[in-house]
Parts: structure tokens; sequence; C-alpha cells
């Protein structure tokens, strides 16, 4: 019950075979230096064997315009059915890569399995970022990446939400304003 999470779609890919994408709600960061991040996949997952064999996959963020493709991506397998053609999202090659990302996802994060966790349902795949592509309609002219306002998508209990408002920055809560004077009453 430890919602929201965010909601991203994982690619993965076999040499010479259609590459896949798998949805996932357990993922997230776990390291700064080196970058990591895991993502947890049933065993029985169609993806779950690509990414062990191959030792590589990318995270792909989803956003307001992907979340249809997202939720299509997490009930269908790729064992049936091609993704990429049927949401018609376009493959975008990265760097030092073999996997393809989503070219509509503001962010791709090229992965390379370190390590993977047996648990109960799910495994877990440790992965050191090797790679990160993100969409220049949010970067500005000083080069400030400006991801907050892609729309972001987290899941919540078999739901999809929009990120909304924002209610403080990294910090807020003890950082020093300056006060302003209160106004003096004045007796008469």
């Amino acid at each position: 019950m430890l919602y929201p999470v965010p909601a991203v779609m994982v690619t993965c890919k076999r040499e010479g075979e259609t590459p896949n994408i798998i949805t996932v709600a357990w993922a997230g960061t776990i390291c700064s230096t080196p970058a990591m991040l895991s993502i947890s996949v049933r065993r029985e997952r169609y993806s779950y064997d690509i990414i062990k064999e191959t030792g590589e996959f990318v995270v792909n963020l989803v956003t307001r315009d992907l979340v249809r493709a997202a939720d299509y991506c997490g009930v269908k397998s790729g064992r049936d059915v091609d993704k990429f053609a049927q949401m018609k999202l376009t493959p975008c090659t990265l760097e030092n890569c073999r996997v393809p990302g989503i070219g509509e996802s503001p962010v791709n994060l090229a992965c390379k399995v370190t390590e993977v966790k047996h648990l109960g349902s799910h495994d877990l795949f440790l992965a050191q970022i090797t790679g990160v592509t993100v969409d220049g309609r949010y970067m500005d002219e000083k080069n400030k990446f400006h991801l907050n306002q892609a729309g972001l998508v987290a899941y919540s209990h078999g739901e999809y939400f929009e990120l909304g408002k924002k209610l403080g920055s990294f910090g807020y809560s003890v950082k020093k304003t300056e006060k302003k004077p209160s106004p003096r009453r004045k007796n008469k």
C-alpha cells in the first residue's frame, strides 16, 4: 500500500526480435553515484526472460499523452502483439544501448543489469543507468530541463493520475525567508 508510484514503460529486446514494452509500477532510484535504479518484474511476464538474458532495458517515463499506451502495454503480452506498432510508438536509438527507447517519452534511461534479487512474486532487477536521453521540448534557453511541465503520470491503487500542484521544493521547510515588517497600529 505504498502509493502513489511512478508508472513507467520499460523497453527490452532480444537480438533479431521485435522490441517489447512492459509497464512497471514498481520502479525507483536506488543510488546517485553511480546512478542506479531498480524495477520489479514477475517471472511469468514475457519481458522477464528478455531482460534477464540480455541484461539491458530502458526505462521510459510516462506522460498524460502516453498513459493509454502505458495501460495497454501493461495488459497485453509481447508474445501476442507488437506493442510499438499497436500503440503507434516510435522506437528511438540510444547511445551505447542495444534496446530502443520510446521516442514519445520525455526521458529514456538506458540501463545495464548489475544484479537480480529473487524475491517472492517478483524479482528485483538492480541496474546502472548508462545513458539518459531527454526531449528537447522541455529544455529552456539556459539548458535547464523542465520535466515537471511534461505532465508526468503516477499510479495509485489501480488508477493513473497526472501529477499536479507544486507544494514546495527541496529544502523549503528550512529556507530562511525575509520577514516583512508588520504594519504598526496607530492609536488615536
